[in-house]
C-alpha cells in the first residue's frame, strides 16, 4: 500500500515517547506513543484537524502546518522533507531559512521548562518557547507570526513595538547585534524572500535600522543583563545568553537569575501563581503559526 501523509503521521506519532516531549508516561497508559490530542496541542492544531489528516480527509495542509507537525514529531531533516512531499509541497529549498528545531533541542527544552527559554529562527522569529518564557514575557501564542519577530519588535514604534517585548534595552548593543545577524543571515540564505522582505521593510520603516545597516554594523550577541518590566511583580533583572547550535539555523535565548536573589523570588512567584510546574514535567510550546 502506498504511504500517505496520514500513515506517516501515525507511524511517527507512535514512535515518539511522551517523555521526549516532557510529559509523564503514566502507568496504565494504552498509547505507546503520543496521543492525537497531545500531538495537536504540541503542533498548535485542533484535534479534529489531526484526525482528518491521519484519516486522509484533509489533503491540502499548508507548509506552516507541515512545519509545525515536523517540529512536534521531532522529525529529522530528511523525514521533514518526506512529510512535505507527502503533503504535495516542495521541501524548503536550499538558501532559505529553516524553521526546523532539532529533536535534541526539543528534548532539552522539555527538561529546562523552569527557565524562560525561546528558540528563534535565523530571521529572529520566535519558533518555540517554554511555559516560563510565556509567564515572564507574555504568551507568544496570542501574537501573530509578524509580532513574534524580535527585529520588528525592537525597531518598531507604537503598539507593535516594545509593549509586546517588555525589555529595557541597553543602548544600541542589541540593535547592532540584530542588524549584524540579519546581514550574515542574508548571505547564508540569499533565496529567502521573507528575510529579504524583512530587511527591506525595516530599512524603510526604521531610521535606526537603516542607519545601522548602511554603517555596516558588526556585533555579536554576548551575555548581557536585561530588565523585564512585568505587570505582576515589576522589574525582574535577568542574565540573558544567546546560544547557537552548530549546523542549525536556530538560536536559543535563555534567561536565568541568581539563586536566592530577589529576582529569583519574583520568577518563582510568577511560576507558582501562573501554574507553571517544575522540573521535567514541562513540555515546550512549539509556537503554532496556523490553527485550522
Amino acid at each position: 500500500m502506498d504511504e500517505t501523509l496520514g500513515t506517516a503521521l501515525r507511524r511517527w506519532r507512535d514512535r515518539l515517547s511522551p517523555i521526549d516531549v516532557g510529559r509523564t508516561a503514566r502507568r496504565g497508559r494504552r498509547a505507546a506513543g503520543l496521543r492525537r490530542e497531545e500531538l495537536a496541542e504540541l503542533a498548535g492544531l485542533s484535534v479534529d484537524y489531526v484526525v482528518r489528516l491521519e484519516q486522509g480527509r484533509a489533503t491540502n495542509p499548508s507548509a506552516q502546518v507541515v512545519a509545525s507537525l515536523a517540529r512536534a514529531l521531532q522529525l529529522q531533516p530528511m523525514e521533514r522533507d518526506h512529510a512535505y512531499k507527502l503533503a504535495g509541497l516542495l521541501p524548503p529549498r536550499e538558501g532559505t531559512i529553516s524553521t526546523h528545531v532539532p529533536a535534541g533541542i526539543q528534548r532539552m527544552l522539555a527538561r529546562l521548562g523552569e527557565f524562560p527559554v525561546g528558540v528563534f529562527s535565523a530571521d529572529w522569529t520566535l519558533l518555540s518557547w517554554t511555559p516560563a518564557w510565556a509567564v515572564l514575557l507574555g504568551d507568544p501564542g496570542a501574537r501573530t507570526q509578524i509580532e513574534r519577530n524580535l527585529v520588528r519588535s525592537v525597531f518598531a514604534t507604537g503598539p507593535r513595538g516594545l509593549a509586546a517585548w517588555p525589555v529595557l534595552h541597553d543602548g544600541d548593543d542589541l540593535k547592532r547585534a540584530l542588524v549584524a545577524d540579519l546581514r550574515t543571515a542574508l548571505v547564508a540564505h540569499p533565496h529567502d524572500h521573507g528575510l529579504i522582505d524583512l530587511v527591506t521593510e525595516m530599512r524603510s520603516s526604521s531610521t535606526d535600522f537603516a542607519r545601522l545597516w548602511d554603517e555596516g554594523a558588526v556585533g555579536l550577541h554576548v551575555s548581557a543583563r536585561k530588565t523585564i518590566v512585568h505587570p505582576q511583580v515589576g522589574e525582574v533583572t535577568c542574565d540573558c545568553d544567546v546560544l547557537t547550535v552548530p549546523g542549525c539555523d536556530v538560536r536559543l535565548v535563555v534567561y536565568t537569575v541568581a539563586a536566592g536573589s530577589a529576582d529569583a523570588e519574583k520568577l518563582e512567584f510568577l511560576r507558582v501563581t501562573n501554574g507553571v510546574p517544575t522540573h521535567d514535567s514541562i513540555p515546550p510550546v512549539p509556537g503554532p503559526f496556523s490553527t485550522p
